[in-house]
Parts: structure tokens; C-alpha cells; sequence
């Protein structure tokens, strides 16, 4: 395969082409070069090899008697529906999209409109202008759904990607409006959402069709359209008292208290809204204020009010109080729902008296959440009671013990408890997950790691199949603008239908395009060809290791925090900010690279690959060596902050091995991450050697030791 330079990792800033103020000047310009217009189009054949996954035009849906008749009318904006026009010099045409592009994220509708017959003639990606534009109006609500527009977009566009995009929208706006019959019309997509999915349940429910409660919460979440269908469906009793409660606590337990107010609402009346408002405001001086509860509404709020109490400063002192005045008044099974409750809290706070409390959750229901913590304080205490583990994992739905990470801490418990012949068949149940969990099993069956079989390299014919692809080259026309949002979900929308041989393909074109991300997450869809070379990829020629080797730090753990810091996307930026390969924060940036002495650094280098995998590195090694040479613990602080695994080290009872510490962090993201990065370096290791490694040797074990102050960032 050729090796090209970087690419496609920057928004690309067309030079000398910013805007369109003189466009019939350029227009005048280019004239001589309409000839070429194609010139910038891939090199595609007409007819698409059989082997590729065809994607299917969306037909035009026949509207509703209602939707035929509404017309879309000028005075609100009427989308403009790129005419047919001599051809447009690529150049002008793709600036022309830059702009639109520009309109639509300042919301400049006007200019966008303009824009469109212009920019709709960039060869691939043209029809993103029209798309911006008709989508705006499909979400405004004040605007009329414009329905012949959609109905033409729809039926005649070449990017069955948007198609189906601006289909979910529009479902979405038609039950806004109330038009039932056309979203049912519209039928499904191919790319869901919940608010797609709750919009076609309650037109299914308002047109007579059967929904039934679990459908509705199945599909549930905190979006306008499911709040919408979950108003009718209560109000009509397709959704009883038992399920809103449960949604409830669910939610409850995530803060979300303003979802949570919402859901209270459908289940109290005035009065008690009332009531409910004062005990989250003040749960202790609310329940002085009552008595023992007669109703079911006056239960369930009881019942609140002392599981938030649970998030008090003591809840040793409240389980106390709840003990004096509360226990023989409250049912059950809602005093073994509190007690869970204390018990989650006490969990992520790292408190080892939590499995106090958990032990008397008994059969109460609770969110696979909740089970999942109920197991995790079982396996931070020292001794483990193994026995006290296998219960709290049969708490768990059978769905959820099925999952690899409680199939291990089964097969654990088992072991634990002398039955080593069942465990060994819960860990041989895991010896094809190629993850965290599926090497401890190995482990523990006494077997060497090792990668799988290589599978047959892609052909070049497989290749230039997977190059033919247009919905690929779409992709990867947005990854050459640098417009990720949208070039990410139309490569993922490109592989539906794929074999393994194809995916492997487009995983070849998307590393030969410097698309590293594609390459691992394409890769990771195959079924039966596991490749691990594009799983784990090893990109930039060796110049991490480089980096890492200067100052003697593992280079295969730095390649998998890597992997999952920014799948090797040189200029990817976090939500909260951090940027580059090793995903910098910009006051950590700064600090380290006064720290080296690295005095040319300026905020705008921090994505440059040298900068960032220079200040990188030599921050994971300042947080190793605070943190006693664990990578486990340093891959923890890199993720949540050097502290904050001191302070959980300082809260364990006695030694824990690794694998118990990285299961009970308390944060869900870093718990993941340390995860993924340490079975990421297990992995590479073993592909950069040839050896055979052990995870549960890189894992170590992690002792108490008293907290203390970490001088870093």
C-alpha cells in the first residue's frame, strides 16, 4: 500500500476561497474548467461490485390525506431544492459547502439557502447543504413541516445516510404535530433513536394499534418525544403505578432530580407534588412532619424521604433514626429498597461498611446499577466472603449475570467456595473474549495468553472493492474536510450489511487513509476474522515507542492508553477539552512542559504529534512514579486525576489484587478506561514480543496506605 503524509485530521481552511462575495467573479474564473468538474471525484466504478453491501434509496413514503394537503408555503422559508445547473468548478462548489456549513452552526438559515444550489454540486457530499436546511425547518416547530421537500429529498438523494436522517426527523416533527397517520406511514429507520422510537409508539397507540408498557419503557428515556408518548400511555393505563415507580428510583439514583421531578409528576397529584418537593429539598424535616403512611402515594413518599438520607453526612446516625422511628412503619420490601440504597451510596464513597447495608437489601428490586455495586463492596472486603459474592450476583437478572465481567466474578466465587469444576466452566465460557475479563479467565485456567490466528489478508481485489464503495468515499470526503460529526456515523452507516471480508476491507482503506479510528473500530465489528493488526493498530512508524523508550516507560501501555484515550486521532478533543493523542488537559499541557523545560511551547502546539506525545509521556511517567510504579494506579490518576487512587488506596481494609481495585472504582468512565487501556497494553505487548504476558502480573495487587497530597496537576 502507498504511505501518505497525515491526513483528514484538521478542518480544512481552503485558501484564498474563505467566502463567496464575489462568486461570479470566481464563476468567471473557473469557467474554462467545467470540463474537469468530475476531476476531484474517487475514482469509483459505475456499477459497484456485487460483493459490497448495496444501500437502498429510501422510497418516498405515500403521505397522509393530511400531509398531502399541507403545503409548505413561502412566507416561511420555502427550502431551496438545487435545480439543475451547468456543472460548478469543484473548487467553487466545495467552498460554497464550507460556508453552508458556517451558515447552518450560526444559524444564518438565509445564507445557508443561498448557498445551497451552489454548494449541492460537490461531488459526494453536495447534498449536506439541503439537508441542513430542510432539517432546521423539520425541528422548528413554529415552521410547517415541509412536507413535499422532504418527500423529494428523500426519494431522489444519492446519500441514503441523510435520507434516512432527515426520515427520523421528520417522524419526530410529524408527531409533534400530531399526524399519526404519516408516521406510521414513514415507517422505521435504519439509524433509531429514542425519539424516533417513542414517537412511532405513541402514533401506534393513538391509531388503535396494541403498545404494550414494556415496549414503552423499553424504549424509554429522558427526551421531549418520550415524555410526550409516556403522558398518554399513563393517562390511558398502558402504563401502570409499578413501572413509573421503578423509573423513578431508577432515576433518583443518577441526581437527575429534574428528570426525576418529571416522572414524580405523572404518579402524584398537586398535593402530594407538594410533599414531594419539600422531602427532596429537606427529607429529614419533612418526615417529622409526618405520620405513618395510608396510602400508596403517601408510602412511596415516605420512602424517598429515607433513602435520602442515605446522602447525608451520617449514615450511621440516620440508619439509626430510620431504626427508631420509621422501620415498623414502612413495608418490607420498601425498607429493603432503603437499605440498598445506603448501601450504593456508602459503595461510591469507597465506605467498606456498605455491604452492612446491602446485606439487608434482600430481594427488594433494584437497577442492574445498584446489583452491580452490591457485588463490587462484596469484593472490596478483606477477607473476600465468596459466598456473600455468588449471592449478590444471583440477585442479578439472568441477562446481566451473562455479562463476561459477572461471569468471571462467578466463576470467582465458585473457586472461592471450593467448586473449582463450576468455575472452570465459567471461565472456559470466556476464553474467546478478547477483553479484560477473557484474559483473567484464561488466567485462571492455568493457560498461556495468547493473539489469535492471523486470518487471510484482504485481497487487493477485496481492496479496490472497498475503495469503490461510495458510501465510503462519502466518509471519507468528510474526513478530508475535517467535519468528524459527520463523517463517523456516515462511515458506521456505510458497513451495515458488511461480512467480515468486507469490513476487513473497509478497515484497510479507512488505515491506508490514516483514519486510525475506523481502522480499529471497523475491525471491530468482524464476527470470525479477528485481525488483530487493525484491532490494534500501531500507527506513526514507531515514533510513540520512541517516545516512551526516551524516558523507560512501557511502550505498549503507552500504544493502549493511546487506543483509548483517542483511537490515534491526532487532534481529537474530549468534551471537557483535553486534545491531542494522549488527550491533554491545557493547564496540564502547560505546567508539564515548563516542568521539561520545554520553552517553545505555545497552547496551539498541544495537537502537534511530537508536543503531545513528548509532554504525554512524561506526564504518565511523573503520575507513575508518584503513584509507587503501578501502572494500574497511574492509568487510574491519568484518567480522574493522580489523587484521586490515593484516596481510594487509603479507604481498602487490606491488599486487594488489581483486578478487584479496577472493578471498584467508583467512577464509571475511569473504571472502564483502566480496564481497556491495561488489557490494550497486555495485548500490544504481546504483539510487539512474541511472548506470551500475564494481566494479572501487570495488574499487581494494591495495599491500603494512608492518603496523601500528590504535587501534580
Amino acid at each position: 500500500m502507498l504511505v501518505k503524509g497525515q491526513r483528514y485530521q484538521k478542518s480544512r481552511n481552503i485558501s484564498g476561497m474563505r467566502g463567496l462575495p464575489a462568486l461570479g467573479a470566481w464563476l468567471a474564473l473557473f469557467g474554462g474548467l467545467t470540463g474537469c468538474a468530475g476531476a476531484e471525484a474517487p475514482a469509483a466504478s459505475a456499477a459497484q461490485s456485487p460483493v459490497l453491501a448495496q444501500a437502498a434509496v429510501t422510497p418516498a413514503p405515500q403521505l397522509s390525506p393530511s400531509a398531502a394537503a399541507a403545503a409548505p408555503g413561502a412566507a416561511s422559508g420555502t427550502v431551496s431544492m438545487a435545480p439543475s445547473a451547468p456543472r460548478v468548478p469543484p473548487q467553487i462548489a466545495e467552498q460554497a459547502l464550507v460556508d453552508a456549513r458556517e451558515a447552518m452552526q450560526k444559524k444564518q438559515w438565509s445564507r445557508l439557502d443561498d448557498l445551497i444550489p451552489t454548494a449541492s454540486a460537490t461531488p459526494l457530499v453536495g447534498s449536506y447543504a439541503q439537508y441542513w436546511a430542510l432539517r432546521q425547518r423539520v425541528n422548528n416547530p413554529t415552521l410547517p413541516i415541509p412536507q413535499a421537500e422532504l418527500q423529494q429529498f428523500m426519494a431522489t438523494n444519492s446519500d441514503d445516510y441523510l435520507a434516512d436522517r432527515i426520515k427520523a426527523d421528520w417522524i419526530v416533527a410529524a408527531a409533534r404535530a400530531g399526524d399519526y397517520a404519516t408516521v406510521n406511514q414513514l415507517g422505521p429507520v435504519v439509524n433509531s433513536n429514542a425519539s424516533v422510537d417513542c414517537s412511532r409508539l405513541m402514533a401506534q397507540h393513538l391509531t388503535g394499534q396494541a403498545v404494550t408498557e414494556r415496549q414503552a419503557i423499553e424504549a424509554f428515556e429522558p427526551v421531549s418525544a418520550c415524555w410526550s408518548m409516556l403522558d398518554q400511555l399513563v393517562e390511558h393505563k398502558v402504563v401502570g403505578w409499578g413501572a413509573l415507580q421503578f423509573e423513578l428510583r431508577a432515576i433518583l439514583e443518577t441526581s437527575k432530580t429534574g428528570n426525576a421531578q418529571r416522572m414524580a409528576a405523572l404518579m402524584f397529584d398537586g398535593a402530594h407534588m407538594r410533599s414531594y418537593a419539600a422531602l427532596m429539598k429537606d427529607p429529614r424535616k419533612w418526615l417529622g412532619t409526618q405520620k405513618a403512611p395510608a396510602t400508596r402515594e403517601q408510602r412511596e413518599l415516605v420512602t424517598l424521604a429515607l433513602s435520602r438520607l442515605a446522602r447525608g453526612k451520617d449514615r450511621v446516625e440516620a440508619e439509626s433514626y430510620i431504626e427508631k422511628n420509621w422501620a415498623t412503619k414502612v413495608a418490607r420490601q420498601d425498607m429493603q429498597w432503603v437499605w440498598g440504597q445506603f448501601g450504593l451510596i456508602a459503595a461510591l464513597n469507597v465506605e467498606a461498611q456498605a455491604v452492612r447495608w446491602y446485606r439487608r437489601s434482600g430481594s427488594a428490586p433494584m437497577t442492574d446499577y445498584n446489583h452491580a455495586w452490591e457485588v463490587r463492596s462484596e469484593l472490596r472486603q478483606t477477607p473476600i466472603n465468596w459466598k456473600e459474592v455468588d449471592r449478590a450476583i444471583l440477585k442479578m437478572t439472568a441477562e446481566q449475570q451473562a455479562e463476561p465481567v459477572w461471569v468471571y466474578w462467578r466463576g470467582r466465587a465458585m473457586a472461592g467456595q471450593g467448586d473449582s469444576g463450576t468455575a472452570r466452566k465459567f471461565y472456559a465460557s470466556l476464553r474467546n473474549e478478547l477483553s479484560f475479563y477473557g484474559q483473567l479467565a484464561v488466567e485462571e485456567l492455568g493457560e498461556p495468553l495468547s493473539l489469535p490466528p492471523a486470518p487471510v489478508p484482504v485481497t487487493q481485489a477485496e481492496f479496490d472493492q472497498a475503495q469503490a464503495n461510495p458510501d465510503l468515499q462519502r466518509a471519507i470526503k468528510l474526513f478530508r474536510l475535517g467535519w468528524r460529526p459527520e463523517a463517523v456515523p456516515e462511515w458506521n452507516f456505510a458497513l451495515r450489511g458488511m461480512n467480515d471480508r468486507q469490513l476487513r476491507a473497509a478497515a484497510e482503506l479507512a488505515r491506508y487513509e490514516q483514519i486510525y479510528d475506523r481502522v480499529v473500530n471497523t475491525s471491530l465489528r468482524t464476527k470470525d476474522e479477528i485481525d488483530f493488526s487493525q484491532r490494534f493498530v500501531a500507527p506513526f512508524e514507531g515514533r510513540v515507542t520512541e517516545k516512551a523508550r526516551l524516558i523507560d516507560l512501557d511502550p505498549a501501555w503507552v500504544y493502549g492508553l493511546i487506543r483509548q484515550e483517542s483511537r490515534f486521532i491526532t487532534d481529537a478533543r474530549s468534551h471537557v477539552g483535553a486534545s491531542g493523542l494522549m488527550q491533554l488537559m491545557p493547564a496540564t499541557a502547560r505546567w508539564v512542559a515548563k516542568k521539561i523545560g520545554m520553552t517553545d511551547f505555545t497552547p496551539s502546539s498541544v495537537n502537534d504529534f511530537d508536543t503531545n506525545t513528548i509532554l504525554g509521556t512524561s506526564y504518565l511517567d511523573m503520575v507513575l512514579q508518584k503513584l509507587d510504579g503501578s501502572q494500574l494506579l497511574a492509568t487510574a490518576g491519568y484518567n480522574a486525576g493522580p489523587g484521586r487512587p490515593v484516596q481510594w488506596r487509603s479507604k481498602l481494609t487490606g491488599t486487594v489484587e488489581g483486578a478487584v481495585f479496577a472493578e471498584t472504582i467508583p467512577f464509571t468512565e475511569t473504571r472502564l478506561y483502566v480496564k481497556h487501556v491495561m488489557s490494550n497494553a497486555v495485548y500490544y505487548s504481546m504483539m510487539f514480543t512474541g511472548q506470551s504476558q500475564s494481566l494479572k502480573q501487570r495488574l499487581g495487587t494494591v495495599s491500603p496506605q494512608a492518603a496523601r497530597q500528590v504535587a501534580l496537576p
